[in-house]
């Protein structure tokens, strides 16, 4: 951070910050955007930087408000871009502890706020459940990070094959990779057994509502991936509807992240650091000059992360 204005108090000139993505509607009867939750926004009103009404990051100079900037440690400079896509897993899990503790004899989750985000909770809370990730991107990597940190049994199911980078990476924070090259999903169901929790991160939807069948006992379905509008599918809605009333099941879409998200993020990227230096590092796939835009945005430039960087 180069400079601050002189009403700005928790930021000041050198300071790593991430900055906010969505900014609230302008409807003065929209309750969430007032309540600074612009994420659950009802009136589809809102904007977000580089992706609705507002301009992105991608420059060498931003100017924007003090509540939408989440101060990073410089211990985290070198990740810290990382924070808004593991916004989606902090503020997916949050929900997931929230909609279980309706299973209070199965799922009690420790609310005291001394725990820390990421915290393994204890054993007598009834953990390892089991949770399966659809995809092995940034967002499914991030999100298969928390979850190993949370106390879960991990799974991350992928087209890459066993002996693929990525497939490495998963095996070193301490899951276990499948790949849906060799491995279809009733066999993928099988080895996992009762499957309490699908955090999807594809955007595959054929995929996604094929995993759905398999769907454990008590267990919650997470959608954060947005589909491109392509031919219609094929889908067993009578099985779905059946499987949801008689497992007690639950699916949820989650989408952005409040500022609370974004906290917890920073705060568990610093765990992540500490617990997997090496997988954090192999996240981010390459760092490329301003000019080399187009080949990342239209091309096929591969890996994991690749970021544009100014330095």
């Amino acid at each position: 951070m180069a400079e601050t204005g002189p009403r700005v108090k928790s930021l000041k000139p050198g300071d790593w910050v991430v900055t906010m993505v969505r900014r609230p509607c302008p409807d003065p009867a929209c309750a969430p955007c007032r309540a600074g939750r612009q994420d659950f926004c009802v009136t589809g009103g809102f904007k977000e930087r580089g992706i609705n009404g507002l301009q992105g990051f991608m420059t060498e100079t931003v100017v924007d408000d003090e509540k939408y900037m989440i101060r990073v440690p410089e211990d985290l400079r070198d990740v810290g871009v990382l924070t808004e896509p593991l916004t989606i897993a902090e503020k997916s899990l949050s929900q997931v502890w929230q909609i279980q503790s309706r299973l209070p004899w199965a799922c009690r989750h420790d609310q005291d706020p001394s725990r820390k985000s990421g915290e393994a909770l204890p054993a007598e809370a009834g953990y390892p459940h089991r949770a399966v990730v659809l995809g092995a991107g940034p967002v499914g990597l991030l999100g298969a990070m928390l979850l190993c940190a949370s106390g879960f049994k991990t799974y991350v199911y992928s087209k890459e094959p066993e002996g693929s980078p990525k497939a490495a990476l998963v095996r070193q924070i301490g899951a276990l990779y499948v790949s849906g090259s060799s491995v279809p999903l009733p066999e993928l169901a099988r080895q996992v057994g009762n499957v309490d929790l699908v955090y999807e991160a594809t955007g595959a939807s054929a995929l996604s509502f094929e995993m759905l069948k398999y769907l454990g006992v008590n267990g919650i379905f997470v959608f954060t991936g947005v589909p491109g509008r392509k031919g219609p599918i094929e889908v067993d809605t009578d099985l779905l509807m059946r499987d949801l009333v008689l497992k007690n099941q639950v699916v949820f879409g989650s989408v952005n992240a409040g500022k609370d998200a974004y906290g917890k993020a920073v705060e568990d990227l610093a765990l992540f650091k500490k617990r997997w230096p090496d997988a954090v590092k192999a996240l981010l796939t390459g760092r490329f000059a301003p000019e080399k835009y187009k080949d990342l945005l239209l091309g096929n430039p591969g890996g994991i992360k690749n970021i544009v960087s100014f330095e």
